[in-house]
């Protein structure tokens, strides 16, 4: 499964990997997929479809998750 969630706070390639690693470790043995792109404050997660653990890890790395 494949899913985009809007993320707001990115700004630079810092930020998409702290995003990349919070949510990488919400299933670490899992083989999670992230892409961000920051220009479109889009992240695509495969693998995973936890909408609220997403939305946590989000935030714990210190990003606005919009949805």
């Amino acid at each position: 499964m494949t899913k985009t969630y809007r993320v707001d706070g990115m700004t630079c390639q810092h930020c998409a990997a702290s995003v990349t690693k919070a949510i990488k470790a919400i299933r670490p043995a899992d083989d999670v997929s992230v892409e961000v792109d920051l220009e479109a404050k889009t992240v695509v997660v495969q693998g995973l479809d936890d909408d609220r653990a997403v939305s946590e890890a989000v935030e714990a790395a210190g990003f606005d998750f919009v949805g």
